[in-house]
This record gives C-alpha cells, structure tokens and sequence, in this order.
C-alpha cells in the first residue's frame, strides 16, 4: 500500500477517536485533549500533499448522508437456554455486548471488539444472525441505525471488561431483563429465535 495513502488513513483514524471522544467523554480534561487532537488532525489532512483523497472526510457535513451501523452479538450458554446480557451504567439497563462500528474496521472485528470491552469475552463469530433496519425503534431525534448481529462462541472464561458495563450474566431467555433503547425487547426476541432456529434474517 502506497505509504502516503497508510498516512492519511491513520490521521482520518485519529481524527475519528478524537469525535468519538468529543462525544461521548464527561471530563473537561479528556475533552480539551480530544477537541486539541480533532483540530491537529484536521488542519494535518487540510494540507496533507501528495496524497489521492479517493475517500471522503467522514466528518464533512455535505457528503451524502447514511444510516450508522451497529454490531451485537448473541452468546448463547452450551445448552442454547441462555444468553449473555451486559448492564449499562449509565441507566442500569441490559443490552447484547456491541456498539457502533468504528472506521475501517470489518464488522465482525468490531462485533469481537465490543464483546471484549463491554463483555471480557473473548469470543469466535460462527455466523451472521441479522441484519436489520433499528431506525423504526428509536426516538426521532436519533440518527437512523442499522443493526448486525452475529453469533458467537466463548473462547474462554470472562475477562475484566471497560467502563461502560458494571454486570455481564447470562439471562433465561424467556425470563429477560429490562433493555436499554440500544435494543429493543422486540428485536431480541427476533434475534434470538433467528439465532436458535438456525435461520438468517434481514430488514
């Protein structure tokens, strides 16, 4: 790959980690840093040379808009009568390990990857359960979703997970816990049944 090019998307990387983090970041120190690396990064790509600017600037507001994409993740127990669920913190609610995908990442990296730090869970993707359109579920001031779900096999034993959960344990699943709005108990329901009936579901 031609370096300059290796350059220029490490640098759209950063910048992508430094929104991330404008967004969702509470401490006045984090966000001075995060907002100081959005506008190093930015004035970098502005007067970046040489370079083939083939891929937009995710950021720009006048590229044409698209709905975000998120990743969850059913972890069944062995004998497939439970899932994992993670609560969230914020609300104390439970949802499926998973969370937006970041740029450039495939999304079963980013479904392994948000298992790891909203569940400890090392996990093996076996297959994709569904691909669906979360926009109807949500509150009209969020922006449009859709939504992959993959299931998947423990690796191993839990590990220490982020800051974002404070419970991972694995729920009947016909007896669920209250869900947070990143997923709705009708989607779970469907998700689930697609995921133990073998099936691949979409829309």
């Amino acid at each position: 790959m031609d370096k300059s090019k290796q350059i220029y998307d490490f640098i759209l990387k950063v910048q992508s980690i430094a929104k991330i983090g404008l967004v969702f970041s509470k401490d006045p120190y984090a966000i001075s840093n995060y907002q100081e690396i959005n506008d190093l990064s930015n004035e970098f790509l502005q007067d970046f040379q040489n370079v083939r600017y083939d891929r937009n600037n995710y950021f720009q507001r006048d590229i044409y808009p698209t709905p975000n994409v998120s990743v969850r993740t059913i972890i069944l127990n062995e004998d497939k009568t439970k899932v994992l669920m993670v609560r969230e913190v914020k609300d104390g609610s439970y949802s499926l390990p998973g969370g937006w995908c970041d740029l450039y990442d495939s999304p079963s990296y980013a479904a392994k990857k948000e298992c790891m730090q909203e569940a400890g869970a090392e996990v093996d993707i076996i297959r994709l359960v569904a691909l669906l359109n979360r926009t109807p579920f949500k509150k009209p001031t969020s922006v449009p979703e859709y939504m992959i779900v993959f299931l998947a096999k423990l690796k191993s034993s839990l590990h220490e997970h982020e800051y974002e959960t404070d419970e991972v344990k694995f729920f009947d699943i016909n007896n669920l816990p209250t869900f947070c709005d990143k997923v709705s108990l009708q989607e779970i329901k469907k998700v689930l049944q697609a995921a133990l009936d073998g099936e691949t579901i979409f829309d």
